[in-house]
């Protein structure tokens, strides 16, 4: 058993010299007799203007579909084509090419508008709707613009999926429904339309060729990035390469200022190895744009401000990582600010950053300024938790939604999901992790219950409701739902019904389908499961319990959660807010009550492979006086600051923190957290050193009573990156594999084979790294490093052991990939070209 660290903190454990630093005068006292809140003397003025409630100023309470319009439904034959004719090469439409248009379209969207809405829609999500280039790519590697992330016209919609007109039809079809329409969008590339004259793709780094204005001077674009002072370019010798379109595809993207080359980068394609040309390079061969640029900054706005007055509540916003933050600190609040100038103070927009550490992930909220990101970090834990992994990982994975804390927003808001259409689906993940039959079924289950009780806004990814499954990312996994010609995609096993997706598959009665929408029902009569507070309760050693509580502020009913992920039922115990409080079961229908003890804590039985929810049958019970927070924080502060505090007792408190600058009169917010351990993130990286801080925080419990305290620190040089010790001479493993979802591609029986003789890297003596060149096809993968022939050592995103899978994005044509493992590190790299 582990129980909550965020349980039962008591005041004698902290030092006498904690307590001398971090206490401002401040005493308890009774509550007030007739019910009104209590406010120590040491609670001041200001103090009592910065209490204040845990954000939830932005969505938080959307259930999404992920829908890709060309896989869904085809309720208009006539646009199959595109008005291209009837040569597949020219319309991109053949339905029996997983790589090309299959016919589904806007129409047929709205057509199924019952079936979306009846699952428990409140918001769609549409693929990239805009107009693409039919086709791109050679050979065998070439494939059609189906998926929506091949723009040309950013003004109109794809003539495959129907017009702007019928976008109005559907998107006022929605609305009558209340369930708002979301934009897949995109502002770092386009379709690929520029060669380079010099023949070859490869990535030119800055320090080996510079930017040139028009005049030959070489200048750092970064020095002018949002600047009006930006320098003139010549397309002829600003850039590494020599920019060149195609007779007859000089005007062909819309707005027009898109068809100057000098508004791109130029520098060949990006490496996806974390360095300079992930924002500089191009995608996969599409044209990247240069968003260091004014006119690029403002284009882009002026595109999307369009669709914001068209009527989209929301944007989906792409490859957000290969942008530089200048840009969406200006983008992000320009697009937001239009909305609600429009009267639509709702607007809501996410961003993809391919990325599961939320540290990382955050600072896409907290720096770069967007409202919130696509939660990797969720899906990464929820596949190893839903396939019998360590419960502690929850627990673990939560503690760091602290990250994205900050005075407009928090881990509330973030989109989660479990797959989608790059990485693959949820059922094809747990089926290659080693679930089948009734075990596949009730994991997957048991992974949308995950995603659905606990915070964040979900995202069902369309066809995961029928079971789809799919033998693996990108192409592998954009199933039809309409009746299918792809005989790849006609031999997969689904989850749940004996059907294939050579028949359509609309099937409300398909236990996913009926599972989801059952778990929609429960959140929407059950908000506090939706966007309440979220307090870590319990996490077994390994497979077994996670539970927490979820309690809405204002409602003050405590909602236990607990979700067993253990082939065997499991007994266990914790904390809750209430002593002798009776539980009634809420879900699902049959569990019984449960009551807490003396102490407040309940023991709760959790069947095998499910999920279980209780709900307080009376609010909490009236608090005496709020805990008097202490800081854990000490007497410095570096780089990205923790500032925290304990606070005694077993109370629901949210407590703001705020700074100043010594002996400055107004404190600024940093945010409001909700939850045990109490803290905030401050990034003093900017800041001075030697510049004197003081910190306030202030304490409101769910009766409304306040209590207070503060501290100062020193701002210091950022603390250094930790460092791995080296590895002992001698100490290197026997073997290494790049095992990932290419290894069939390169002649291994199946995919994931860390015995697999063609995975093997081979060590190089002298520099002590491993290494292996592949020929890959185009397409998307995903790999680890695996020691020794097996599993029981292996390393993901960031050198991270059991780590999450590393994302491979092979360019069009396909690439020589090589990939490079370092012992002393643990962290494996892939470079393409």
């Amino acid at each position: 058993m582990r129980p909550s660290p965020a349980g039962r903190r008591r005041l004698a454990a902290l030092s006498a010299a904690a307590l001398t630093l971090a206490l401002a005068p401040t005493s308890t006292a009774l509550a007030d007799p007739r019910g009104r809140p209590h406010h120590p003397p040491g609670v001041s003025a200001a103090d009592r203007a910065l209490a204040a409630s845990s954000l939830r100023d932005d969505l938080t309470r959307e259930r999404f579909y992920f829908v890709m319009a060309d896989r869904f439904a085809n309720g208009d034959t006539a646009n199959d084509t595109g008005g291209y004719g009837t040569d597949r090469l020219a319309s991109g439409y053949d339905p029996t090419h997983k790589g090309f248009y299959h016919g589904g379209d806007l129409e047929g969207i709205l057509e199924r508008l019952d079936y979306i809405e009846q699952l428990g829609t409140t918001a769609i999500w549409l693929t990239p709707s805009f107009e693409n280039k039919p086709v791109q790519g050679e050979g065998e590697n070439t494939s059609a613009g189906y998926h929506g992330y091949w723009i040309t016209d950013f003004t109109q919609i794809d003539p495959h999926l129907g017009t702007n007109e019928e976008l109005e039809q559907l998107v006022d079809a929605a609305h009558a429904r209340g369930i708002k329409v979301f934009f897949d969008i995109i502002t770092n590339h386009t379709a690929d339309v520029i060669s380079y004259a010099e023949g070859t793709q490869r990535y030119v780094p800055k320090a080996d060729e510079p930017y040139r204005d028009a005049q030959g001077r070489a200048f750092d674009d970064r020095e002018f990035a949002g600047s009006e002072e930006f320098p003139a370019l010549d397309a002829q010798t600003s850039f590494p390469y020599t920019p060149v379109i195609a007779p007859g595809e000089e005007d062909v993207k819309v707005p027009g200022w898109l068809n100057d080359p000098t508004m791109y980068h130029n520098r060949g394609d990006a490496l996806f190895n974390g360095g300079e040309s992930d924002q500089y390079g191009d995608f996969v061969g599409l044209d990247d744009l240069f968003t260091e640029r004014p006119e690029v900054v403002e284009g882009m706005e002026e595109i999307y401000e369009a669709w914001v007055d068209f009527g989209i509540d929301g944007f989906r916003i792409d490859t957000v990582k290969h942008v530089g933050t200048g840009f969406w600190q200006e983008f992000a609040p320009a697009i937001a600010e239009h909305a609600a100038a429009r009267g639509n103070e709702d607007f809501f927009s996410f961003g993809e950053v391919y990325d599961s550490n939320p540290e990382f992930l955050s600072r896409f909220t907290t720096e770069a300024g967007l409202q919130a990101t696509l939660d990797f970090g969720f899906q990464a834990r929820a596949r190893t938790f839903s396939s019998g992994g360590d419960a502690g990982e929850l627990r673990e994975f939560y503690a760091q939604d602290d990250y994205y804390t900050d005075a407009n927003s928090n881990a509330y808001s973030l989109p989660t999901f479990l797959g989608n259409h790059d990485m693959g689906r949820i059922g094809a993940f747990l089926r290659d992790d080693g679930a089948s039959g009734d075990e596949l079924l009730r994991r997957d289950q048991l992974a949308h219950a995950l995603m659905y009780l606990t915070r964040g806004q979900p995202v069902v990814y369309y066809g995961d409701e029928q079971g789809f499954t799919g033998d693996g990312g990108d192409q592998d996994a954009r199933q039809d739902v309409f009746a299918s010609q792809v005989a790849t995609y006609n031999d997969d096993d689904l989850i749940g019904t004996d059907a294939t997706t050579a028949q359509e598959n609309f099937d409300t009665a398909h236990p996913l389908y009926r599972w989801i929408a059952g778990l929609a029902q429960l959140r929407e009569a059950h908000p506090a499961l939706a966007d309440g507070a979220q307090i870590d309760r319990y996490a077994s050693e390994g497979p077994g319990v996670y539970a927490f509580s979820r309690i809405a502020e204002g409602e003050d009913r405590e909602h236990l959660v607990a979700v067993n992920n253990s082939g065997q039922e499991q007994t266990v115990t914790f904390d809750t807010f209430d002593e002798r409080r009776v539980f009634e079961g809420l879900w699902p229908a049959g569990t019984g009550k449960v009551r807490s003890g003396a102490s407040g804590e309940v023991t709760v039985t959790v069947p095998a492979l499910s999920a279980v929810v209780w709900r307080a049958a009376a609010p909490l019970r009236r608090s005496k006086a709020a805990g008097t927070p202490v800081f854990t924080t000490g007497g410095t502060v570096g780089g990205r600051a923790e500032v925290g505090v304990d606070v005694p007792g077993d109370d629901f408190n949210q407590v703001t923190f705020a700074y100043r600058a010594a002996g400055a009169r107004e404190w600024t917010p940093l945010g409001t957290d909700d939850n045990a351990p109490y803290r905030v993130f401050h990034d003093v990286t900017d800041l001075p050193e030697g510049t004197q801080l003081e910190y306030r925080a202030v304490v409101q419990d769910h009766s409304g009573n306040l209590a207070a305290a503060g501290t100062t620190a020193s701002v210091v040089p950022p603390p250094p990156a930790p460092e791995e010790p080296p590895a002992e001479p001698g100490a290197q493993p026997e073997a290494v594999a790049a095992a990932g979802s290419f290894n069939s591609e390169i002649g291994c029986p199946e995919d994931w084979q860390p015995g697999c003789e063609q995975a093997q890297l081979a060590l190089d003596g002298t520099t002590g790294l491993w290494t292996l060149q592949v020929d890959l096809p185009e397409g998307s993968y995903e790999y680890k490093a695996a020691l020794n022939g097996g599993w029981d050592e292996n390393y993901g995103d960031g050198g991270a052991a059991n780590g999450p899978n590393i994302p491979l994005v092979v360019p069009a044509g396909g690439a020589r990939v090589t990939f490079t493992y370092d012992h002393a590190t643990h962290l494996i790299t892939a470079t393409a070209g």
